[in-house]
């Protein structure tokens, strides 16, 4: 069993790996039978397990070609679950410098990351990462 400071390791090594576009360091750290769940009610919201985190993971780094930077401002750890705040910002293709303030969960199992959630603010995530569009509601 991993302890907290063991779980914090991993999600710094998660960060670094965000940071320099390792997809496959990223999909690595996820287990089997991880996921990650994407809050809110944008077009990119949602719940994805790991095959589709793989399928999709390069794609931050085509509409960010110079990266986007996430910067954790605070991490505190209890058993196998560990919460971070941070920072991100990187210049999308549109032109648009794209900034957010995050809330993540990550929970681990044996070392891999079983669930990440991630808490944004969604209307900017709306403004740039989905050009203005917002999902149809049903009976729309």
């Amino acid at each position: 069993m991993h302890d907290s400071e063991s779980n914090k390791a991993i999600v710094t090594r998660f960060f670094d790996a965000l940071n320099r576009g390792d997809v496959d360091a990223i999909v690595d750290a996820y287990a089997a039978d991880g996921c990650v769940q994407t809050m809110g009610g944008t077009l990119i919201s949602g719940t994805f397990n790991k095959e589709q985190i793989a399928a999709s993971a390069g794609g931050i780094f085509d509409v960010f070609p110079q990266g986007l930077t996430f910067t954790p401002l605070a991490m505190i750890a209890e058993g196998n679950k560990v919460a971070v705040e941070a920072t991100s910002e990187g210049k999308h293709v549109s032109g648009q410098v794209y900034r957010n303030e995050y809330h993540f969960l990550f929970e681990f199992r044996d070392g891999k990351l079983l669930k990440l959630k991630e808490y944004m603010d969604t209307e900017r995530v709306t403004d740039v990462l989905c050009a203005g569009q917002r999902p149809q509601l049903a009976g729309q």
